[in-house]
């Protein structure tokens, strides 16, 4: 029997600045495709279906399969039935994926539903992984002596240069390099837009759209398929 992931989407379409926001596009196509062959996988969000997309990540990334997953009959389905996170039960899954964009350091890094399903999911020793913004949705998450899961690990995600990079400081209330570092974390970084992916354990991250594509065969890895 395949494994089942769930990957979360964003349901934040605006940033701090009303500037439009989502989920970004390759950061949920590249692990997809990799992934898609080997197990079963559901969307969900905080809102629940049909999750927005952020339309710069639209417009910057035509590679074949960022444009395939926008129109694949598969993918369409799963997105109008995507679930709240709070119709999402852990023990289904054998691994929890956040899809990176602004969005979730808006709206999954402040939602306790999204604390508790984090939580559920690594208390529960199941992989719990991120891409680029996407360790955002990870910041409220918890072991099971109640610590965060970034304390005294090793992670990474999208790095305070690149924020600087795309000048959007401003559009979003905390920088994740940061807050990680904050919480305990061992902040491992690349060079800006090169791949990177770090895996500690269950705890899997990537920094950034690049790292898309790597991340998905690190979580095909750990699940052992």
């Amino acid at each position: 029997m395949s494994p089942k992931i769930l990957f979360v989407f964003t349901s934040a379409d605006k940033n701090l600045k009303g500037g439009q926001t989502g989920w970004y596009l390759p950061e949920a196509a590249h692990p997809y495709y990799v992934l898609a062959p080997h197990a079963e996988i559901d969307f969900a969000a905080p809102k629940g279906p049909n999750p927005p997309v952020d339309e710069s990540s639209v417009k910057n990334f035509t590679d074949a399969e960022s444009v395939k997953f926008l129109k694949d009959e598969t993918v369409v389905a799963k997105f109008a039935a995507a679930k709240k996170l709070t119709q999402v039960n852990a023990a289904d899954y054998a691994a929890i994926f956040y899809v990176g964009g602004h969005g979730p350091v808006i709206d999954l890094a402040f939602d306790e539903d999204n604390a508790k399903l984090a939580s559920d999911f690594f208390r529960a020793g199941k992989i719990t992984a991120a891409v680029c913004h996407g360790p955002a949705a990870l910041v409220k998450a918890t072991d099971a002596a109640g610590k965060s899961i970034f304390a005294g690990r090793k992670a990474t995600g999208f790095t305070n240069a690149e924020e600087t990079s795309i000048q959007a400081v401003d559009s979003i209330p905390f920088l994740l390099e940061d807050r990680i570092n904050e919480l305990g974390g061992i902040f491992e970084k690349v060079d800006p837009w090169a791949p990177k992916v770090v895996v500690d354990g269950i705890l899997i991250t990537g920094q950034n759209p690049a790292s898309a594509g790597p991340i998905g065969e690190a979580i095909l890895k750990a699940l052992k398929v």
